[in-house]
């Protein structure tokens, strides 16, 4: 039972929400560019004047650390973690592909046949590749995170016994791949949100699994590989 200040910035989404006991308070978020560094702060200020609450009487502070944005990740973690330092507060880490999968489980579309559902949100990462990880419908990991290249192998394996849902802004990248296969479903426009990370903060908190603030980093994946500026 906890008043938590949950922050999602790890794509080009800049998401805040107020949750108390696992209920939703406030929310306020963009999609559409990587302004997070303009936004974010603005947000959090906005989400407590809609709950009428001060941040300091926030619980503890959560926030979506990845796999994601290099740049986005940085400026939502930092941001988490000054917060938890300044208001002496603990900081809970939620899997970013972990919560977007929940946030799926009430949308589910029926399935054609019999076999088991699994859960396959992806993030976009460099040209054919994706972060994505596999949940099944009762959101448990079958397979961890991992930066995935797509391919017309990807996956087959798992889509030959399993219906297989994917989402996420990486899916795209699997569509034609696999668009004659039946047991591969699609949804689109599915983006994180930090209204989507409420019951697993929540949980978290519960269950006292509090980070480290002093050494905890983001959950890159992979390292950062600076982009040249064109004529370099």
């Amino acid at each position: 039972m906890a008043l938590i200040l949950n922050i999602e910035t790890a794509t080009t989404v800049c998401s805040v929400s107020l949750a108390k006991d696992g209920l939703l308070l406030s929310l306020k978020e963009q999609n559409g560019d990587y302004s997070h560094s303009e936004n974010l702060t603005l947000f959090i200020e906005d989400v407590c004047k809609q709950a009428n609450i001060s941040l300091s009487q926030v619980d503890a502070i959560a926030v979506s650390k990845g796999p994601g944005s290099y740049t986005g990740l940085r400026i939502g973690v930092s941001t988490a973690k000054g917060l938890c330092y300044s208001l002496d507060k603990p900081l809970i880490a939620i899997n970013t592909l972990q919560h977007i999968a929940m946030s799926i489980l009430p949308k589910l579309p029926t399935p054609n046949s019999q076999l088991p559902t699994y859960l396959c949100p992806m993030l976009d990462a460099r040209r054919m590749e994706v972060y994505c990880a596999i949940y099944n419908s009762e959101g448990n990991v079958i397979k961890e995170t991992a930066a995935e290249i797509i391919d017309e192998h990807s996956f087959a394996d798992i889509l030959k016994e399993n219906t297989v849902v994917f989402f996420g802004d990486g899916s795209a990248k699997c569509k034609e791949t696999f668009s004659k296969n039946p047991n591969a479903i699609f949804i689109d426009d599915v983006v994180p949100s930090a209204k989507e990370m409420i019951a697993l903060s929540e949980k978290a908190y519960n269950e006292m699994r509090f980070e480290d603030i002093a050494y905890f980093e983001p959950f890159y994946l992979k390292d950062f590989v600076a982009g040249k500026k064109k004529g370099e």
